[in-house]
């Protein structure tokens, strides 16, 4: 129909990000005010401002369930949200970068983020833990993400390159090269 059903406003500063949660009943937008929003899509309403990154959230995404969120940040750090409380259950730090995304697996055990400093980490999603660190491009990544399966990773670069690790192995098994200049999304 074209309706707009709610404007939201809260933000001291432009959004760079949104996404919607798995069940379509909250909105969370990311912004370069440093902060992220959840919004409650029915009633129109903010429910929680998530603060604790000191520079603009650049990536924000839910994991399966629509309990945890991650916001990325030029930071170069990653947070851990409570969507029920709005509460910071961990911030992934080890990036020497701006993060440019960030994203769960399919069961939510793991996480995925991308950073400038030109690697990608996975981390474990309910303990903050590192586990390891993927290299290999030359220049910065800009996007991750999982298979649906969980089992493969891919990253896109301003190398021009896309890789495919095996999640479980942290092998590369895949180096896509064709493009003439940056990957700036994955999927």
């Amino acid at each position: 129909t074209g309706k707009c059903y709610h404007t939201f406003r809260g933000h001291s500063a432009e959004i760079v990000c949104l996404s919607f949660s798995p069940q379509s009943t909250l909105l969370a937008t990311g912004s370069m005010d440093t902060t992220a929003k959840l919004w409650d899509l029915e009633k129109g309403e903010e429910v929680a401002t998530l603060s604790g990154h000191s520079a603009e959230i650049i990536t924000l995404s839910f994991n399966t369930t629509g309990d945890r969120m991650i916001t990325g940040s030029f930071d170069h750090t990653v947070a851990v949200w409570d969507v029920g409380t709005g509460r910071l259950l961990h911030t992934l730090i080890g990036h020497r970068g701006e993060i440019s995304s960030a994203q769960f697996n399919w069961d939510c055990s793991l996480i995925v983020t991308g950073s400038m400093d030109k690697t990608c980490m996975l981390w474990h999603a309910v303990t903050g833990t590192h586990i390891a660190t993927l290299a290999g491009h030359s220049k910065e990544v800009l996007d991750v993400c999982f298979d649906y399966a969980g089992q493969r990773i891919a990253t896109a670069s301003a190398d021009g390159s896309a890789r495919v690790y095996n999640a479980e192995t942290k092998q590369c098994i895949a180096k896509l090269e064709g493009h003439e200049d940056e990957i700036s999304k994955v999927s």
